[in-house]
């Protein structure tokens, strides 16, 4: 045991390994706050449809050499989110899940066929992987890119604090909402940018393929233990950080793929939440 705490003290003295830790907490984070709406609104497997744009859009800033994929990537994911949730999702000629499904699947395919085409590395499989599962990114961070996350968190965090009231109207009954005066349409939109905005900072984290874990198993546990929404919220927020934080220090000292890692703390978290959820009950 000494050994491990001497060993983790000397990897937390380099600066990319708390720029991780800064980074995996406060995304895990704001995953988790909207991760409760989206679950509850039915709406889960956005997280993994907007991963897969977020990877097509990628594949066109690398195509196009750009030095900050930031300005391709972000506007994209937001303005397919927007019509995912705001749009498409209610036209009774495209169901919601048909809608995220086929756009998930289109944009995943064209972000690999454009890098396979106009593939600029040696090593496109190894880039593709590394986009796709998270790999090492997240500890090869820039210190921009942490200024960067730590500003959109704030404001995602900002959002969720200051509408909290009309977000939660907005995911039991937004029709009972509209009538009490609640702009539906404009705390759909909000959430649809915001949601966008966690899932390009969350692919540094755990990657393309697995930024929806980080979206609903945190949500999903909660629900297991606790009923109200203000209590399911906060649990949530509290599994993801601790999830996040022990997921990288395990992948830090094992040397493990830190995505995958942080995903299978959710997954022993859940189970847990699982179970205790049966003795509450049976109890």
């Amino acid at each position: 045991m000494p050994e491990l705490v001497e060993k983790l003290s000397f990897y937390l003295e380099f600066p990319f390994v708390r720029y991780a830790i800064i980074v995996g907490v406060l995304v895990s984070l704001c995953s988790s706050l909207l991760g409760v709406t989206l679950v509850l609104k039915r709406y889960s497997y956005i997280g993994d449809g907007l991963s897969h744009v977020a990877f097509g859009a990628l594949s066109i800033a690398a195509v196009l050499k750009l030095t900050n994929n930031m300005f391709v990537v972000l506007p994209v994911t937001i303005a397919v989110a927007i019509l995912l949730l705001c749009r498409v999702g209610r036209d009774t000629r495209i169901k919601g899940d048909s809608a995220i499904a086929m756009v998930s699947v289109g944009a995943l395919a064209i972000g690999y066929l454009l890098m396979n085409i106009f593939s600029t590395s040696a090593n496109v499989s190894g880039d593709v992987c590394t986009t796709l599962f998270g790999s090492t990114s997240i500890l090869t961070l820039k210190i921009e890119e942490v200024y960067l996350c730590v500003a959109l968190s704030c404001v995602v965090l900002l959002v969720f604090i200051l509408f909290y009231h009309k977000i939660f109207a907005i995911t039991f009954d937004e029709k009972f909402a509209q009538a009490t005066g609640v702009n539906a349409t404009f705390f759909n939109l909000l959430i649809a940018v915001v949601i966008a905005v966690i899932i390009v900072l969350a692919m540094n984290l755990v990657g393309a393929l697995l930024v929806s874990a980080l979206v609903v198993f945190p949500s999903l546990s909660a629900m297991r233990v606790f009923k109200s929404f203000f209590s399911v919220t906060v649990a949530a927020a509290v599994f993801s950080v601790m999830c996040s934080l022990v997921g990288i220090l395990i992948a830090i000292l094992a040397g493990t793929p830190v995505g995958s890692t942080i995903v299978a703390m959710d997954i022993v978290a859940f189970l847990l939440c699982y179970v205790m959820g049966l003795i509450r009950g049976r109890a």
